[in-house]
């Protein structure tokens, strides 16, 4: 399924930091982009870790310790839009 969180971070943690008692990890087996603002393409990730919750995702990609914001699509892919950064509970928090 999906690699560890970090450490420190359980999935009750998610749940609480996030108010969403249904937050869930992903499979990762899915395409997963990012659609950056005023570029035609998007970027592909290789995720290491998807959460799930609110209707939202945040990703960590391989090699890369920032969490992305996105959705799913009606596919089953995530878009993703932005960086919230390393830490995953600003990204959590939207900060």
């Amino acid at each position: 399924m999906n690699s560890e969180l970090p450490d420190g971070w359980t999935l009750e943690r998610v749940r609480a930091l996030s108010g969403d008692g249904t937050a869930a990890l992903l499979p990762l087996e899915r395409l997963v982009v990012v659609e950056w603002a005023g570029q035609a393409d998007y970027e592909t990730l290789s995720p290491e870790v998807i959460i799930d919750f609110h209707g939202l995702c945040l990703v960590r990609a391989a090699g890369d310790d920032d969490w992305y914001m996105g959705e799913l699509d009606s596919d089953g892919s995530v878009v993703c839009w932005s960086s919230y950064g390393s830490d995953l509970g600003d990204a959590i928090r939207g900060l």
